[in-house]
C-alpha cells in the first residue's frame, strides 16, 4: 500500500518524524504530533533542528494532542489517514503494564476513528512488552502488555511483525518518556502493524431457496450452517482454493480416465428412502441437519425454460432433474398434491456418496468413464481442528468390467494417488518424502479404503494420519450385474489445507478479501495469514442434565458452534458429577475462544458466553449452574 497521509503520535524530539519525512516520496502528507506543548521542549536544540527539518518538507506539526481522543482533533475535518505511528508508548515513571495495556487499548479505539478501511496502524515497542510468539524473550502473558488482545478492542488485528530498526530512518534517535534523557532501549525492539478486520457482527436468520423436482423449496439455514450456505467457492468464476484444487485433482485424472461432469443437485434430501448415517469418515461422529422446509409450484413454463437454458461445457452433463429418492409411479398430479399438503421433514446431504446411485442409473452412464460430482456438505460434528460443519467435496465414480477387476481397479487406485501426490508434493520441497506419506488405509471389511495423509510441519504434533477421503470398492448396482464399481470421496477443504500449509480450515470461508489475494494462478506458496497470534480465551460452563433428556454432545457441540460464530475452538470436559443423594448428574465444560480473521476480544467472548448460557438452556433443556 503506497502510504499518502501519515500521522505520527507519542513524538518527543521529533527525530523520528525528520527522518521519516526525507524517505517519503511525493504526494505523501506527514503530521507530527506530540502531547507536550512547544515550550516544554524549547530547551532541546535536537528539538528545534526537527521541526526545522519537518516544516522544510512541508510537514505539520501540533502539539497536546492526546493520542487517546484522535477524532476530537481531526474528527471535524474528516481526516483519514493511511498510516499511524506510535513508537514505545509508556504511561511514564513506573508505570506498570496494566496503565500502559489501558494506554493502548484507548489508543488503538480512538485510531479507528480517523484510519482509512486499508490503513495501517504501527506500534513499535520493546523486547518482550508485546506478549507475542515473536517475542524473543517472550514474557509470561499476565506480564506482557498484550498488545494483540489490546488493539482486538478497537476491532484490529496484527497483520505483520518485524525487527524496528533505527538504521532505516536516519537520524532517529529515541528519546524516553516525554523527552526525558533516559531513552528506551530498543535494541530487540519489534514493530507491530494492526490492520481493520471485518466487523464481528450478530448473526442474522437466512433463508435458502432451492429447487427439488418441479418446486421451490425455501428454507431457514441452521444457524451453524450461516455464512456457508450459496458461496459458490466452486463456480465457473471463482479464484477460491477450493476450486484451484478440485480443477488440479480432475485434470490429472483426465490424463488417464474419459471424463464426464455432473451438475451438483440440491443440497436437501428427502427424508423417506435415504440413509441419514452415511459416514463420510468411520472415525468421524456426526449426523445430519434436519430441516422443515416450505414448498411451493414452480410453473411448467420456468421449468421448460430453465432446461432450454443451459451455459454448462459441453460434457457436463444434466443433473438438475435428478430423483434422489426412487419411489412407485404414482401419478404424477397425486403425488404433487399430497407432497404439497403434507410436509416432509428433509435433511442437507452429509455427503456426495448419497447421490451415487443415482449417478449409475442415469440414462447416459457410460461404464469406463470416470463420472465427477462436486459440492458443498453440511453434517453436525465435534468442535475440532479438521473436523468440518461444511465443506467440499468431490466424488468419482468408475464403472469396470468384472471380469477385469482387479486390473482396472488396481490402475485406478494407483493413478488417485499419484494424482494426490503430485498435488501435494508442491507443498513441501521434500516431495519423495511427503509422498510416502500418502496410504490407503484398508477397513474391516478389506475393500474399502481410507485416504490418510501424514502431514509434515502442519498442524499440531498429535496429528498421525488425517482422513482427507474414502474409497467405496464394495457397492454393487443391480442395473449393471456384469460390472463393479469404485466411489471415490474427497474432501476438498483438508486437501486445500494440507498444499498450502493452511493451519486453520475456518480461514477457508473468510469474507474478509485478503485471504483470496494470497492465492495467486498456477503458483502455490505456504499461505501467509493476515493475521497473526490472535489471543484466545478461556471460560468454563457447567450445567445440570435433565432426567427426562438423554444429552447429546453433538447438538452441545452445534449450539457452541453457532452461538460463537465458529470462534470456539476447543471443548474440553473437566467435571462429570452425580449427586450422592439425588443421582442428578452435572457436567462442566471448558471452552477455548479464539479468531482466525476477526479482531475478538475479551468482553466480545464474555457477551458469547452469556448467550451460550442462555441458549443451551433452551436447546439442551439443561440447567446452567
Amino acid at each position: 500500500m503506497v502510504a499518502r497521509r501519515l500521522l505520527l503520535v507519542g513524538e518527543g524530539n521529533f527525530s523520528f518524524a525528520a527522518a521519516l519525512s526525507e524517505v517519503q516520496g511525493p504526494g505523501t502528507r506527514l503530521l507530527a504530533t506530540c502531547p507536550q506543548e512547544p515550550t516544554a521542549l524549547a530547551g532541546d536544540p535536537a528539538f528545534r533542528e526537527n521541526l526545522r527539518r519537518l516544516r522544510e518538507r512541508g510537514a505539520e506539526v501540533r502539539f497536546g494532542v492526546d493520542c487517546t481522543k484522535l477524532a476530537d482533533v481531526f474528527g471535524a475535518d474528516g481526516w483519514k489517514f493511511d498510516r499511524i505511528y506510535f513508537n514505545f508508548p509508556h504511561c511514564g515513571r513506573k508505570a506498570g503494564v496494566a496503565k500502559n495495556r489501558e494506554l493502548l487499548a484507548r489508543f488503538f479505539q480512538s485510531c479507528v476513528d480517523v484510519l482509512a478501511d486499508r490503513g495501517e496502524v504501527h506500534v513499535a515497542l520493546c523486547r518482550g512488552q508485546g506478549g507475542t510468539p515473536a517475542d524473543c524473550p517472550r514474557r509470561e502473558w499476565h506480564n506482557s502488555w498484550q498488545v494483540v488482545a489490546m488493539a482486538a478492542g478497537g476491532g484490529l488485528i496484527l497483520s505483520s511483525i518485524h525487527p524496528f530498526s533505527s538504521d532505516a530512518v536516519p537520524g532517529y534517535k529515541c528519546t524516553g518518556y516525554r523527552s526525558q534523557n533516559k531513552s528506551f532501549h530498543i535494541e530487540g525492539a519489534l514493530n507491530h502493524v494492526f490492520t481493520r478486520s471485518l466487523p464481528f457482527e450478530e448473526s442474522h436468520s437466512m433463508i435458502c431457496r432451492v429447487r427439488l423436482d418441479d418446486h421451490w423449496v425455501s428454507f431457514s439455514v441452521p444457524e451453524a450452517l450461516v455464512g456457508k450456505i450459496n458461496r459458490g467457492f466452486l463456480e465457473t468464476n471463482s479464484s477460491h482454493p477450493v476450486k484451484t484444487i478440485n480443477e488440479k485433482l480432475i485434470a490429472e485424472l483426465g490424463k488417464t480416465f474419459s471424463l464426464q461432469r455432473i451438475k451438483c443437485p440440491p443440497p436437501l434430501l428427502p427424508e423417506k428412502g435415504c440413509d441419514s448415517h452415511v459416514a463420510w469418515s468411520s472415525d468421524s461422529p456426526s449426523v445430519p441437519f434436519w430441516i422443515v422446509p416450505q414448498k411451493e409450484k414452480i410453473p411448467h413454463s420456468e421449468l421448460l425454460a430453465d432446461e432450454i437454458t443451459c451455459d454448462m461445457e459441453d460434457f457436463l452433463v444434466s443433473f438438475s432433474r435428478l430423483h434422489l429418492q426412487k419411489e412407485p409411479e404414482w401419478n404424477r398430479e397425486q403425488e404433487t398434491q399430497k407432497r404439497i399438503q403434507t410436509p416432509t421433514k428433509f435433511l442437507l446431504r452429509p455427503s456426495l456418496l448419497v447421490s451415487a446411485q443415482d449417478v449409475i442409473q442415469g440414462p447416459s452412464f457410460l461404464p469406463g468413464s470416470l463420472y465427477i460430482l462436486s459440492g458443498p456438505v453440511f453434517r453436525k460434528c465435534l468442535i475440532s481442528p479438521f473436523m468440518l460443519p461444511a465443506f467440499h467435496e468431490t466424488l468419482f465414480i468408475h464403472g469396470f468390467n468384472k471380469k477385469m477387476n482387479d486390473s482396472c481397479l488396481q490402475l485406478f487406485l494407483e493413478h488417485l494417488k499419484c494424482s494426490l501426490r503430485a498435488l501435494l508434493t508442491q507443498r513441501l520441497p521434500d516431495g519423495p518424502e511427503l509422498s510416502s506419506s500418502l496410504t490407503f488405509k484398508p477397513q474391516k471389511n478389506e475393500k474399502d479404503y481410507m485416504i490418510c495423509v501424514k502431514p509434515h510441519n502442519f498442524g499440531p504434533d498429535k496429528t498421525v494420519g488425517l482422513v482427507i477421503g474414502s474409497i467405496v470398492t464394495s457397492a454393487t448396482n443391480q442395473l449393471y450385474r456384469d460390472l463393479d464399481f469404485v466411489f471415490v470421496s474427497v474432501n476438498l477443504d483438508l486437501l486445500v489445507m494440507l498444499v498450502w500449509g493452511i493451519p486453520d480450515w475456518r480461514i477457508l470461508w473468510t469474507f474478509d478479501e485478503r485471504f483470496l489475494d494470497h492465492f495467486v494462478p498456477e503458483k502455490v506458496e505456504p499461505f501467509k495469514t493476515f493475521s497473526l497470534y490472535p489471543p484466545s480465551y478461556v471460560h468454563d460452563v457447567s450445567f445440570w442434565l435433565n432426567e427426562d433428556r438423554r444429552f447429546d454432545e453433538v447438538e452441545f457441540h452445534t449450539v457452541a458452534r453457532a452461538v460463537s460464530q465458529d470462534m470456539i475452538t476447543s471443548i474440553q470436559l473437566l467435571n462429570h458429577f452425580q449427586h450422592p443423594q439425588t443421582g442428578q448428574v452435572s457436567l462442566c465444560y471448558r471452552l477455548t475462544y479464539q479468531a482466525c480473521d476477526r479482531a475478538l476480544s475479551h468482553q466480545q467472548t464474555i457477551l458469547i458466553q452469556n448467550r451460550l448460557r442462555n441458549e443451551i438452556q433452551q436447546s439442551l433443556h439443561v440447567t446452567v449452574r
